[in-house]
């Protein structure tokens, strides 16, 4: 966990509707929370001792926790994520945001958006990715969720993931598209009004959990205030309306954190679409039934809960928040974003402190090296690595990988000059790129969920750099460095390097060569492979300062 005291600092929602019961003895019935719950007091943002911050949300909402999360990672220590996938996932188009973030007709590219990532990064467009690294991460996705299907899910855990960042992922339920909590009305399979369903377990308890450490035990109905105030004062231009943001947004204040000078968490808690104050009378059910504020009694937490409201064009008509850049909103995702940025003016002024993020890191020097042709080319073996001898068909279709017609597997081996990275620089970026010349079936599939590995060897796997037999199953400087993502045509990239990997490209003590070998993880039953052409060369780019 990161403490940061200080802080440094979608258009037609039929988009979206991004968005068993608890054991009675251990909690109240949701309708009894809802008796229970505080009535809201008008009331003023003021500053508090905040000694960490997290963000939360499903589905819309949890899209703006991860951009929260990400665009402001000097700032937030983790984030909770229900029913939502990877960040910037939409690129700014509502067709994407159908069927690529929601359903899965469309490749959401997972490459691509990790890469923009880390080019706004770089830019200084959102914090330094590296921020990211040892985050606590809890996502959850029902198997009965048809909104957001689970593969979109499964990849904002990998994208999570490829940064470093330590995931929890709850995946074990049915639940349907839905915020999940002991005192849901809904029951756990269903997707509906008010998209709080009761699963049998108190995620709230496990998330808080991940995101802060063990947690106290829940208070049985709130104590505190929840406090009643203007967001058109966060908002950039002072018209919350404007960026399709309510008049009032809320905060959970409990007594322990009532005098402000108490150190007290903060969790920002985002709605979903058509969950917000002012969408059709909805009213404080969200807030009412998430079970957050009977844990922020007993562990010394503010919830805040801005609001987004529904537009009367047709932009927005449900309340979702801004993932797919609705209203014009070009840097929704990033830095400058109209709703972030109230957001953040909201975490502002109750951490006392201004700024406006951290400064942008020093600039990055980009080197593109093509691999050497004399040295490329790929082995086979028996999937014991028996037998193995160098293939002989690169000139003609290109490099092998994958289970061959000869039921032998076989494994591509690309040679760079890494010495044309400077000596004393530091490495904070690689990655492969490759492109498809042939191949039959789809080897990633055989067997089901297959990975196409790196191993990374300073030097070379063999006694000499070109192609040789036990260059199939020699040992890795550092295995396992990226993964190349499943392509049936044209280009494609690997995830990024590990730090591992690029700490050995930028080791002093490297010779001038180093080779890439590229795997599947596991042997394919049956005959599945992929050539990779030699025209043009693949690649690994390097980005340095």
């Amino acid at each position: 966990m990161k403490h940061k005291p200080r802080f440094p600092w979608l258009r037609r929602t039929a988009v979206m509707l991004l968005l068993a019961a608890a054991a009675a003895a251990q909690v109240p019935t949701a309708a009894a929370a809802r008796a229970a719950a505080p009535t809201p007091t008008p009331g003023e943002l003021k500053p508090h001792s905040i000694s960490a911050a997290y963000t939360a949300g499903v589905s819309s909402g949890g899209y703006m926790a991860t951009q929260l999360h990400v665009a402001y990672s000097g700032t937030f220590a983790g984030s909770a994520v229900f029913a939502a996938g990877p960040y910037g996932c939409a690129q700014g188009d509502l067709y994407r945001a159908q069927y690529a973030c929601m359903k899965t007709y469309q490749d959401l590219r997972l490459d691509a958006l990790e890469r923009t990532t880390r080019d706004w990064s770089a830019q200084g467009l959102v914090d330094p990715v590296a921020n990211l690294s040892g985050d606590p991460v809890y996502l959850f996705s029902g198997s009965g969720d048809a909104t957001v299907e689970r593969p979109v899910a499964d990849a904002l855990a990998s994208y999570y993931g490829h940064f470093g960042a330590r995931v929890r992922y709850d995946d074990t339920t049915g639940a349907g598209h839905a915020w999940i909590s002991p005192l849901g009305p809904n029951p756990c399979t269903v997707t509906r009004s008010p998209y709080v369903n009761a699963c049998g377990i108190d995620a709230e308890r496990d998330l808080l959990g991940h995101l802060t450490g063990p947690v106290n035990d829940p208070a049985p109905a709130p104590t505190g205030t929840l406090v009643r105030f203007d967001q058109n004062r966060h908002v950039p231009g002072g018209s919350a309306s404007a960026v399709s943001m309510d008049d009032s947004g809320f905060l959970y204040e409990p007594a322990a954190c009532a005098d402000g000078a108490t150190p007290c968490r903060l969790l920002v808690a985002l709605h979903g679409c058509k969950q917000g104050y002012s969408y059709q009378g909805f009213g404080t059910r969200f807030m009412d039934t998430a079970h957050l504020d009977e844990y922020a009694d007993t562990n010394h937490l503010l919830v805040l809960y801005p609001q987004a409201a529904p537009t009367a064009t047709p932009d927005n008509p449900n309340g979702c928040w801004n993932w797919w850049g609705y209203l014009g909103d070009s840097a929704y995702a990033r830095h400058g974003g109209k709703q972030i940025e109230a957001i953040m003016n909201m975490v502002r002024a109750l951490g006392g402190a201004g700024g406006g993020g951290t400064e942008p890191p020093a600039p990055t020097t980009t080197l593109t090296l093509p691999s050497l042709d004399a040295q490329d080319g790929y082995v086979k073996a028996a999937p014991d690595g028996s037998g193995a001898e160098v293939g002989t068909l690169e000139a003609v279709s290109g490099l092998a990988l994958g289970r061959g017609g000869d039921a032998k597997d076989n494994r591509t081996l690309l040679s760079f000059d890494t010495s044309r990275i400077p000596a004393g620089k530091e490495v904070v970026r690689a990655y492969l790129t490759v492109t498809r010349a042939g191949g039959s079936g789809d080897p990633w599939a055989s067997p089901a969920g297959n990975r196409l590995l790196l191993d990374l060897r300073t030097g070379c796997f063999g006694s000499s750099c070109t192609t040789e037999a036990g260059d199939w199953s020699a040992p890795a400087s550092v295995p396992a460095v990226a993964e190349l993502p499943a392509f049936s045509s044209g280009t494609r990239t690997s995830t990024d390097l590990s730090p591992a990997a690029l700490a050995a490209l930028a080791a002093p003590d490297r010779t001038g060569t180093t080779q890439l070998r590229l795997r599947f993880a596991s042997p394919q039953p049956s005959t599945a492979y992929v050539f990779l052409a030699t025209s043009p060369r693949p690649a690994l780019t390097v980005e340095y300062r």
